[in-house]
């Protein structure tokens, strides 16, 4: 047994505080409304790009989040 107490102990890995974190939650918070936007208002009066390119790429995840385009 004295081999197993000259044996090296490990720290635990630090935990990231919420300080830390809110600048990715921020930006994970952003990119989902972006994505969101895209995803279910990217056509008609509200259009940030013209056309129906966007629209037709986005078509089923559209339908797939149950939001209405016809």
């Amino acid at each position: 047994m004295a081999a197993a107490d000259t044996a090296p102990r490990h720290a635990p890995a630090p935990i990231a505080s919420p300080g830390e974190l809110l600048p990715y939650a921020v930006l994970a918070g952003f990119a989902l409304v972006i994505l969101l936007y895209f995803v279910g208002a990217e056509e008609g009066a509200l259009s940030l790009i013209s056309g129906r390119s966007v629209h037709e790429f986005l078509h089923d995840p559209r339908h797939l989040l149950a939001f209405p385009c016809h």
